[in-house]
């Protein structure tokens, strides 16, 4: 490794006006303290619309260690997470840093990360202790971090997210790999290469709300499980089997009732709706598991890009090519 380490920090953006200016500072103070690396700040703004865009142009000019690479429209926070990394691939650093921009991920960490790098690892987690979030989300990222190890065939270290280093050997990998619908820290953890953690306690936000709704959640979650885990579509099975044992016994039951004289017709009206309701609901729910399966492939087989940049509104350093 070189005296001088290439670092590239990526963080997707969406309407963080009020949180850039604490987000450059506190960089900037963590790589003051970092005089052998030189780094540079990747900011992909995920169609903002506040004046993010014009932020991060403004200190791009002034500093040529920022960027701005600037998407089309909102595509999400995964396609604007991947267009920072597929930019800072470009040039080939030796390590790439992914982080969110509202501060919930502490830059302060950054020499912990490094230093776990520079200690032999290739991929550097940085993993939640604690989190601050309250309500709906708090309790939804629980049970999903709970779950999703147990439904997925491929385990993945709970308690992360966006937040960690990469060596460039990592990244390389997985910028390569074409599948559309992403989830970040699945794909960071397919692609293998030695793993350290780093432990963290997850902040508040430093300012604004989150942009990432209860829709979006619910969507990343199933990105996560449908793209690692063939689980539910056996559970069809294993339920298509349960029905048929169930209904094979039903009806031996009824038989021997009749031919034993118990029952001189055969009744149960009741018995016959609450079973056709149950199976037609476990065949809708069945149907929908194998649509959403096959929605992937359909999303696959088109090619559509993950983004789309602004060509012309890439600022600092070159323009991503």
């Amino acid at each position: 490794m070189s005296s001088q380490a290439r670092i590239a920090v990526v963080v997707p953006v969406f309407n963080e006006e009020a949180v850039l200016p604490e987000l450059f500072a506190r960089l900037e103070a963590v790589f003051a303290g970092l005089p052998d690396i030189a780094w540079h700040v990747i900011l992909a703004d995920d169609g903002s619309r506040d004046r993010s865009a014009q932020l991060i142009a403004a200190r791009a000019q002034m500093d040529g260690r920022y960027e701005l690479v600037s998407l089309s429209r909102n595509f999400g926070h995964q396609p604007a997470l991947m267009a920072g990394i597929a930019r800072a691939a470009e040039e080939g650093p030796d390590a790439v840093i992914t982080m969110d921009a509202d501060l919930q991920d502490p830059p302060e960490l950054i020499p912990e990360l490094v230093a776990s790098w520079r200690g032999g690892a290739e991929v550097v987690l940085a993993v939640r202790r604690s989190r601050k979030d309250e309500g709906l989300r708090r309790v939804g990222f629980d049970l999903f971090h709970k779950a999703f190890n147990r439904l997925s065939d491929f385990r993945i270290t709970s308690n992360t997210g966006t937040f960690g280093l990469m060596a460039g050997e990592a990244v390389a990998a997985l910028v390569a790999l074409p599948e559309r619908h992403r989830f970040f820290p699945g794909l960071r953890a397919w692609v293998g290469f030695r793993e350290a953690e780093v432990l963290y306690d997850r902040k508040e936000r430093a300012a604004g709300t989150p942009g990432q709704t209860l829709r979006r959640l619910v969507k990343y979650a199933m990105d996560g499980v449908l793209g690692f885990s063939y689980l539910p579509l056996r559970l069809l099975i294993y339920g298509g089997i349960s029905f048929c044992i169930f209904g094979i016994l039903l009806g031996a039951f009824f038989v021997v009732r009749r031919l034993m004289g118990i029952e001189v017709a055969f009744t149960g009206f009741t018995t016959l709706v609450t079973l056709l309701l149950v199976i037609g609901g476990a065949q809708l729910i069945g149907i929908g598991i194998l649509g959403e399966y096959l929605a992937r492939v359909y999303d696959e087989v088109k090619q559509r890009p993950l983004y789309v940049l602004r060509r012309g509104k890439a600022s600092g350093r070159s323009a991503p090519r």
